[in-house]
């Protein structure tokens, strides 16, 4: 059995200063927002955090970020975030930004023990300055190093007793692969079953990547609402 836990306060207690998190979601879906709460209340500061972004100015990561939480950010898109853009532009808070589908492999090759690869993307522009390239089949390729984290805060649908995880549509995103890619990986789940009901077809993340599990309720917010006239 997996440490079950109920208070996301708990679930968040052995991050500290300085430690590399990576926070699954895309836009506001799929994000651990409770876990995401917890941290900013937890006060931990100088964090290094790997997301595709970074939240919006009063929700997810825009929490810990509006409480300069976040010393670097590690993402494939910035907009939605007016804070992010002003802490960027006077220099409070590091971004290092990487092609989305670039960012996912990264990550996925962490999971996988994988500790660099070969694409394309990226060649040709000043991503690819001072870097090592190669040429395959007569066409150069950007060697990108592998992506892993101190700790993975990811959110499923759910789960049953033994971690093993199920996520709800969209909100699949990044969270598979961050699972991988965690030394510890904290799944913030909505439903959680006895161990045998969820059907293992349908299972997306084994329970051998997850440590911790925690169980509650979330808000869900839209992240831009649009509405007919």
């Amino acid at each position: 059995m997996k440490s079950i836990l109920t208070s996301f306060e708990e679930a968040v207690r052995e991050i500290k200063d300085g430690v590399t998190i990576m926070v699954g979601g895309f836009g506001l879906v799929g994000i651990p927002e409770n876990l995401i709460k917890a941290l900013c209340n937890s006060g931990v500061k100088n964090l290094t955090v790997i997301s595709n972004n970074c939240g919006v100015d009063d929700w997810g990561l825009g929490l810990l970020l509006k409480n300069k939480q976040i010393k670097k950010m590690i993402s494939s898109y910035v907009g939605e975030n007016k804070e992010f853009e002003r802490q960027v532009l006077n220099g409070e808070v590091e971004v290092e930004l990487i092609p989305q589908g670039t960012l996912a492999e990264k990550i996925r090759a962490g999971g996988a023990g994988i500790p660099a690869f070969f694409t394309p993307a990226g060649v040709g522009t000043p991503i690819c300055r001072n870097r090592e390239t190669r040429v395959f089949n007569s066409k150069e390729y950007l060697l990108e190093e592998a992506l892993t984290a101190d700790f993975s805060l990811i959110r499923a649908w759910k789960a049953d007793k033994f971690g093993n995880l199920i996520y709800n549509k969209t909100a699949q995103n990044f969270n598979p692969m961050m699972a991988s890619a965690g030394k510890t990986t904290i799944a913030e789940v909505e439903i959680l079953e006895e161990v045998g009901v969820l059907p293992p077809n349908q299972i997306h993340t084994p329970g051998i990547y997850v440590q911790k599990l925690v169980v509650g309720k979330q808000e869900k917010r839209i992240e831009r609402l649009t509405v007919r006239d």
